[in-house]
């Protein structure tokens, strides 16, 4: 266990909450249009810049309030508590356990809640089947989305280890080389923000976590069934790079969603979370703003790029009113789970 003297404490845990607030934050604001092409939503919202009710008639967020997460939010402190339960370590027997739990509680396999990956590993889990196998196949983005707390939990100069807690976490549902690549990459940049110099401005915080978790992808791409996918990673960095370049925001979103793409494949929304990531700044309200303007995968794209905002800027940057709301509706404690899940990083 690592000695929170040696932490700069109040920098530190304010990451970590930032990074569990800005997985809802970005999740919540993307719910309306989830799984909807871009156009779709361009013409029925015009822009999103605040939290909205699911429209009526959605095929899965038909009903929800303003402010209501979806499964991102929800598994992702599901993986938290799955940690925290097993002393602080990640041990897929008990993520698995936890995880069908979780979709027990919530009829996640009802309707059209779930994931592909995560709906078969969930069923065949039910049906007694060996954790180390239900996940063959999986390359869409249900590890990637849900992964944060594997970030907090693992020190960024130990990505091995990390690395190991991502396919621990994932190998359940996702065990895939691009799966694994692109959860790594996640795990990794947010470590990487938690642990950066406090004194350091967020340009720099967000570019140093940028470059760990590159190196944590591309660990992780050797990791897990080997399967035919673009290079998480380099899809990354290319994202990244539009960011940079293109003009004004809509234009930007567009390249996004066209080149990038917004899909539920992890070779599409891992590099497009990080695409988000650069162009708002690691600012989490834009980073929010923008994932629930792009269209295709918002919720989950927006929860992982917000979360990875939130690891760089801190829960300070997350309006109050906002931060208020997401506990008030979803009845969350992000702070209480990222502290706990500090206690045990090593």
């Amino acid at each position: 266990m690592t000695d929170r003297a040696t932490l700069d404490t109040v920098t530190t845990a304010d990451r970590a909450r930032g990074c569990l607030a800005g997985v809802a934050l970005g999740d919540a604001m993307g719910m309306p249009g989830e799984l909807w092409p871009r156009q779709r939503v361009v013409s029925t919202f015009g822009w999103i810049d605040r939290f909205l009710p699911g429209p009526d008639g959605h095929f899965v967020v038909d009903g929800f309030v303003a402010g209501q997460v979806t499964d991102d939010t929800q598994q992702t402190y599901m993986l938290a508590e799955a940690i925290l339960d097993a002393g602080g370590t990640v041990d897929t027997t008990v993520v698995a356990r936890h995880l069908v739990a979780w979709a027990d509680r919530v009829g996640a396999s009802e309707g059209n809640f779930l994931g592909p990956s995560s709906a078969r590993a969930i069923r065949l889990l039910r049906e007694g089947a060996d954790p180390a196998e239900t996940g063959r196949g999986g390359e869409t983005n249900g590890a990637a989305m849900r992964i944060a707390p594997v970030g907090l939990l693992h020190r960024s100069d130990r990505l091995d280890a990390l690395v190991d807690g991502v396919v621990a976490a994932s190998l359940m549902s996702h065990h895939t080389s691009v799966a694994i690549s692109g959860a790594s990459l996640v795990a990794g940049t947010v470590s990487g923000a938690v642990d950066a110099a406090g004194s350091a401005d967020r340009r720099t915080r967000l570019a140093e976590a940028l470059e760990v978790g590159y190196e944590a992808g591309r660990l992780g791409a050797t990791r897990g069934e080997q399967v035919v996918s673009p290079s998480v990673v380099r899809r990354a960095r290319w994202a990244a790079d539009l960011a940079r370049q293109s003009g004004d925001d809509v234009d930007f979103l567009a390249d996004l969603y066209d080149l990038v793409g917004g899909g539920v494949a992890t070779a599409e929304s891992v590099p497009a979370a990080i695409g988000l990531l650069v162009r708002s700044g690691a600012d989490p309200v834009r980073c929010a703003v923008l994932a629930a303007n792009l269209g295709g995968d918002t919720d989950t794209i927006g929860a992982i790029a917000t979360g990875m905002a939130g690891a760089v800027s801190g829960l300070a940057a997350i309006p109050g009113d906002l931060f208020a709301q997401l506990r008030a509706v979803n009845g969350i404690d992000p702070e209480k789970l990222a502290d706990a899940l500090l206690d045990h990083r090593h």
